[in-house]
């Protein structure tokens, strides 16, 4: 459960912005959106390496 303590006369705007930033920490949305479909083991593996490609050319390129 996530608790956002609020100070005597603080705005709610701010309680509920400081709310939201929490809520984006824990990663709720983005895990119930990689469960809403199911990807096979071996094509989340082959994403996987792809990234790992494009990170790491990306690291090459900065630094040449």
């Amino acid at each position: 459960m996530i608790i956002v303590p609020i100070k005597e006369g603080e705005n709610i705007e701010r309680a509920l912005k400081k709310f939201k930033r929490k809520f984006e920490k824990t990663g709720v949305v983005r895990e119930l959106r990689n469960r809403k479909t199911f990807v096979k083991p071996s094509v989340a593996r082959r994403d996987q390496l792809k990234k790992a490609i494009y990170v790491q050319q990306l690291r090459l390129n900065s630094e040449e």
